[in-house]
């Protein structure tokens, strides 16, 4: 077990693509499989999507260097609002009230990227896969990449959050993130309940509706109670769920990654 321990504190890089490959490998064939989709044409879509991580990966391992860095000076000179806290190097609020204030932060900036012009140009490369599944989760262009890890370097400021706090949430993020963008949807009475409290396939489907108010909605990361809290929260039948972007309905354009890579130089929010 220490060994174990040693090495997820020691190697978070590491575990986080080993988490992230076991988990988007395991739904991409079980999508597969179970809905009977043709190998051809799913890996057709995949490839485009993958391709992301070649440009996305070298800055998101380039900014954890920073992350990482930061989070110990926060931590040595017990900065944060964290470390204001009373009993602050207690479980319940290191690592419980710790990951909320993380998840609000994550609401914040979702919203942040939709909302400011700029910033959104580089958000909506996420918004035209028009065919959503699980390797939608890795369609973000660089440019984003580096804005999320700029914005996380801010929310550690804030908050104080430790090294183990952040492997704790990114683990978390990344397994929330993979499976609400996979096509298998819970049953309405589970995800009625589920859905009170955490981001599901269904919530997180009409995020991707290519089309406002829908776009505009369903912004959380882990919890789904940011949403309705603030009134960002939206449901639509899964009939009438259409996956795109209607300011970029040119499917030629969507499928290709060139192309998709070029969007936030080339184009306006409608």
């Amino acid at each position: 077990m220490e060994f174990n321990k040693s090495f997820f504190l020691t190697h978070p890089s590491s575990v986080q693509i080993l988490i992230f490959g076991a988990l988007i490998t395991s739904l991409w064939l079980a999508e597969g499989l179970i809905l009977a989709i043709p190998v051809g044409k799913k890996w057709r879509h995949t490839f485009t999507n993958m391709l992301f991580i070649v440009t996305a990966l070298p800055v998101q391992l380039f900014m954890t260097m920073f992350v990482l860095l930061e989070a110990a000076w926060i931590s040595q000179n017990h900065l944060g609002l964290l470390q204001q806290l009373p009993r602050h190097q207690s479980i319940l609020v290191k690592y419980v009230v710790g990951f909320i204030m993380l998840d609000f932060c994550e609401y914040l900036y979702h919203v942040i990227m939709h909302k400011v012009g700029v910033l959104w140009k580089f958000h909506l490369v996420h918004h035209t896969d028009q065919k959503l599944d699980v390797s939608t989760t890795v369609r973000e262009h660089p440019g984003e990449t580096f804005v999320r890890m700029c914005f996380l370097m801010l929310w550690i400021a804030i908050t104080g959050a430790s090294f183990e706090l952040l492997l704790l949430r990114q683990t978390i993020q990344t397994v929330s993130n993979i499976t609400s963008h996979t096509q298998f949807r819970l049953s309405d009475g589970v995800d009625k309940w589920v859905g009170l409290i955490f981001i599901t396939p269904n919530i997180h489907h009409v995020h991707h509706h290519y089309q406002l108010p829908y776009t505009d909605c369903n912004y959380g990361d882990v919890l789904s109670i940011w949403d309705r809290l603030f009134g960002t929260y939206g449901k639509l039948k899964p009939d009438d769920t259409v996956f795109g972007i209607d300011t970029h309905p040119d499917t030629n354009v969507c499928k290709s990654f060139i192309k998709v890579l070029q969007i936030p130089f080339v184009s306006k929010r409608a």
